[in-house]
């Protein structure tokens, strides 16, 4: 199940990145399958290692991140965000940096910039409504039984649902009449050469580190220790920063400890055998990977209605985290909403993204408030 997790809405969002992003198709063949075999491949190491689940992917909001940035950067300059962004988070681990940044954001600000980078995701639900509203029906129902009965949702994920709803309603449709389905083929990734800029590494380096430590790590080591276990949290964020530099160079968004993958491989089994269902994970993985030709290929001749509607429902439970974490504190409320205004806003300031300057101007404004005792 985790693994039809990943495979499903996690790569409907690169799918929707590259739409958004104009990448071409051998771009998103090489960044799924340094995603996916190397991901794998740290993923069996660390489970038998640690004799734990520990599902080792890439960013989800860094990929949407990318997807903004793209519009004005080359690919080559967000790849050099990529390596730049790797060091940094190398460097946090190794000298234990990482909590002490992690007490110092606030994380209802943090959560606030990530809710403001994925309702855009969110309103391509509404959207689609109006684009394909057969098609809208049928997924947002597919979706939402799985949802509301968990004994159902335990065996069949909404997302995957949604996504054979959603299939089967443009085969019924004929939308895919005449269209060439991908043949079968084995991956072959490109190494990119990167290109270092400020105003990339200055809209891209600190959001997207920020996105793995606060919003990915931190979930999946909180979800980790619930089911019992302790995350080597230090050796994971240098194995991050270093996987990043290995990713990066093949055009994937930096690496991360997953929240949902994780969650679902501690949903039963003895607690003790749990780590196979990592290498198990792992395995899967690596050979989604080596075949992303095939399966990038054929999310690509996808209708593109299709695409952003079934990658806006996969967001969801994330954005709703998000909403969740970022105005339950009254306390930072005022500057949660600034820094999720700024970020809607796609306002860029000295060539640097929305995302940066809505963790700085809320982090200001809690400052602020909090030396006014307000």
């Amino acid at each position: 199940m985790a693994w039809l997790f990943a495979i499903s809405g996690p790569v409907v969002i690169i799918l929707a990145v590259r739409r958004q992003g104009g990448l071409r198709p051998e771009d998103i063949s090489s960044w799924v399958f340094a995603a996916f075999v190397f991901g794998g491949v740290l993923t069996m190491i660390f489970s038998y290692i640690f004799r734990q689940p520990i599902a080792i992917m890439w960013t989800i909001p860094g990929a949407v991140l990318i997807g903004g940035a793209l519009q004005h950067l080359s690919f080559a300059e967000v790849i050099g965000a990529y390596l730049v962004c790797g060091v940094f988070m190398t460097f946090l681990g190794v000298t234990g940096l990482v909590a002490k940044i992690m007490a110092a954001i606030p994380m209802p600000i943090v959560m606030a910039m990530v809710a403001g980078v994925f309702l855009p995701f969110g309103l391509n639900i509404i959207t689609a409504f109006e684009e394909a509203t057969m098609m809208a029906v049928a997924m947002v129902a597919a979706f939402a039984i799985p949802t509301a009965i968990p004994s159902i949702g335990r065996v069949l994920p909404p997302v995957l649902c949604a996504l054979a709803a959603g299939t089967a309603s443009i085969i019924y449709s004929g939308q895919m009449s005449g269209v060439e389905i991908p043949s079968l083929a084995i991956a072959e990734p490109i190494l990119y050469t990167p290109v270092f800029t400020l105003r990339a590494l200055g809209e891209l380096v600190i959001p997207l580190a920020v996105t793995v430590i606060a919003a990915q790590n931190a979930q999946g080591f909180v979800i980790l220790r619930q089911a019992g276990f302790e995350p080597p949290e230090n050796d994971l964020t240098v194995t991050c920063g270093l996987g990043s530099l290995l990713f990066g160079i093949f055009g994937s968004v930096p690496t991360c400890v997953t929240g949902p993958a994780n969650a679902i491989l501690n949903t039963s089994g003895a607690k003790e055998r749990r780590y196979m269902a990592g290498v198990i994970f792992g395995l899967l993985a690596i050979m989604f990977g080596i075949f992303s030709p095939f399966t990038t290929g054929l999310g690509l001749v996808l209708p593109a209605v299709f695409i952003n509607l079934l990658g806006g429902l996969a967001m969801l439970g994330v954005l709703q985290g998000a909403f969740t974490t970022a105005f339950d504190n009254p306390a930072h409320a005022l500057g949660a909403l600034v820094s999720f205004l700024v970020t809607l806003s796609g306002v860029a300031i000295l060539n640097v993204g929305a995302p940066f300057w809505g963790l700085a101007f809320g982090y200001a404004v809690t400052l602020l408030l909090r030396r006014r005792g307000a």
